[in-house]
């Protein structure tokens, strides 16, 4: 059933400076919405449930939108591991319960396309949660995450709470995170070509041996999907979100090198871990819903590449977010 958010709705996105969030936040805008709430992680520290109940009831937002959370790749993923399960099983948790305590009419909680097993069958379906041990590397991460989704499960079953979850697959563009040890694999890699062409280096190593498989999302389509599933999705099970298209690693990086450093060669690094070695989701569901992307992988590379060297061109230097909430 489709509900229509009126333009003056009290809309809370939590993790609005992060890659997600600052999407969300400009489709929003796009459409016109007028009240868009937010709060720094200087203003408000959503792991501590007292201040996010605080929050919540002075500004009594009517939707959320929570995409907040800390990330990164496998490097951080392995080395930060009890961040990564504390802070989000946190952030979750408040954000959740202070929904419930004052009354959101509508939740969309969004959680990664790694809660799903390592050797789960190709293209992932919803169905296979739980079904398999996870990949190592980002286990702890992915706990988390299938907390999140169970979460909302619970406060819909036992208090009527219409809250939503969608997952996500591999997310690039504006607004990511560029930094070599905390950064995901596309833009870690388009800072590797970057940083190689500058300082005329003839060869980029590449963690892997580029076998495996990625599927890969603009944020600004994630972003309008979450706007769509906020207007028309109402279900417990989860809903995936993505492409339905794959490409190895290797392809990838050609891609990035021929956009970014065409004379460069590529150094795979097989003493390095490669991760799952298929991830593709099944979006069949989302797309009967009568959503799809618009974004190809190249123009989204293209774009992405001239926001990131605009941003080093202002700045004089890189700067990742790590942490979603961040300001």
């Amino acid at each position: 059933m489709k509900i229509d958010l009126p333009p003056e709705s009290r809309i809370f996105v939590a993790g609005h400076a992060g890659l997600v969030g600052s999407a969300v936040v400009r489709r929003l805008e796009r459409a016109g919405f007028s009240n868009i709430q937010t709060a720094t992680r200087h203003q408000l520290d959503l792991r501590d449930q007292s201040e996010v109940n605080h929050w919540f009831k002075a500004n009594r937002p009517e939707y959320v939108f929570l995409v907040a959370g800390t990330v990164g790749g496998i490097l951080a993923n392995s080395t930060r591991s009890a961040e990564f399960i504390y802070d989000n099983l946190m952030i979750h948790g408040t954000v959740v319960d202070a929904s419930h305590r004052y009354q959101v009419r509508k939740l969309l909680y969004l959680g990664s396309s790694c809660i799903y097993p390592r050797q789960a069958t190709q293209p992932i379906t919803e169905d296979q949660l739980l079904t398999g041990p996870l990949e190592p590397t980002n286990e702890w991460y992915a706990i988390a995450k299938i907390a999140g989704i169970k979460l909302c499960q619970a406060y819909r079953r036992q208090y009527g709470c219409d809250f939503v979850s969608a997952m996500p697959t591999n997310l690039y563009g504006p607004g990511d995170n560029f930094d070599l040890t905390s950064g995901h694999v596309l833009p870690a890699l388009m800072r590797k070509f970057h940083d190689a062409r500058e300082s005329g280096a003839t060869a980029v190593e590449i963690w892997g041996t580029g076998s495996p498989m990625r599927e890969f999302l603009h944020v600004d389509d994630l972003a309008d999907a979450c706007l769509f599933l906020m207007e028309r999705y109402s279900h417990d099970s989860h809903i995936n979100v993505g492409t339905g298209v794959d490409l190895s690693i290797r392809e990838l990086a050609e891609k990035v090198r021929d956009l970014v450093y065409p004379n460069a060669e590529l150094a795979f690094d097989s003493s390095k871990p490669d991760g799952t070695p298929r991830k593709v989701l099944d979006v069949t569901r989302l797309k009967d819903l009568g959503w799809q992307p618009s974004i190809g992988l190249d123009d989204g590379l293209a774009s992405t590449y001239e926001w990131f060297v605009d941003q080093h061109r202002q700045a004089g230097h890189l700067r990742g977010v790590e942490l979603a909430t961040s300001s």
